[in-house]
């Protein structure tokens, strides 16, 4: 049977069946009986095929991959653990939003010390205007969700209130070409900070604040399924969060 993935995959990049062999260093005819027959490449040929193509080995050859090389693969999409969000360094953040060149994403309730931060704003919007895409998730103040969630930390009303502050730090942004903002109403298990392939992701701990729970700091690999658990969950919050206009 065929890998139409495989097919649809150098369609997309452009390139054909022979352009692949000459860069991964394999027969052509080889290649071709992977695309063509669905033959299953040694796992360096798949690695290297995945690479050039810019997708996911698992996209390509989903059974290919054992539990245990997805575990290791995974373990290895983990660079550093902090024990709190306060604990991560100040310049790791400056550091993951201005490495981004396609896209930078954002999940929290109100993330306040980030929108509070000028240099940080200024970043977002010179990324936008740069190309880069830049995604924001705030909180609905308005929705049950946020409510709660400031019962649980104990903040009462403040979260609600640290939304629309927060809000007012992005109006400067807002309307740029490549930078969309919306908010959302879904229960916040983590908090998501994305630029490329990195992430920091801060855990969320009943009755305790954000600021106070541990962050993984991940980058993808190739093989690995944890980041790309996460990235799909971004994009479930996003399709249902409502756009804010400027």
């Amino acid at each position: 049977m065929a890998n139409e993935r495989l097919r649809a995959a150098l369609l997309q990049k452009g390139v054909t069946i022979a352009d692949l062999a000459d860069a991964i260093e394999v027969d052509p005819k080889t290649a071709e009986r992977w695309v063509t027959q669905g033959r299953q490449p040694y796992r360096k040929h798949r690695f290297a095929t995945a690479s050039y193509l810019g997708v996911d080995e698992t996209y390509l050859w989903p059974d290919a991959l054992t539990r245990d090389q997805v575990a290791a693969a995974s373990q290895s999409e983990v660079l550093t653990i902090y024990p709190h969000r306060w604990a991560v360094p100040r310049d790791i953040w400056g550091r993951l939003f201005s490495g981004a060149s396609e896209e930078i994403d954002v999940l929290v309730y109100s993330g306040l010390f980030l929108a509070d931060d000028a240099g940080l704003m200024r970043m977002f919007g010179d990324k936008a205007r740069s190309g880069v895409r830049v995604r924001v998730l705030l909180g609905d103040p308005d929705s049950h969700e946020v409510s709660q969630r400031g019962a649980d930390e104990g903040i009462g009303d403040s979260m609600a209130a640290q939304i629309r502050s927060a809000l007012v730090f992005y109006r400067p942004i807002i309307g740029l070409d490549n930078f969309e903002l919306r908010l959302h109403d879904t229960i916040l298990y983590n908090s998501m900070y994305r630029a490329d392939d990195e992430y920091l992701i801060n855990t969320h701990v009943y009755g305790t604040r954000a600021g106070n729970a541990p962050v993984l700091h991940l980058r993808r690999v190739a093989g690995g399924d944890m980041v790309a658990t996460y990235a799909e969950s971004y994009e479930k919050v996003w399709a249902k969060a409502t756009p804010v206009e400027s």
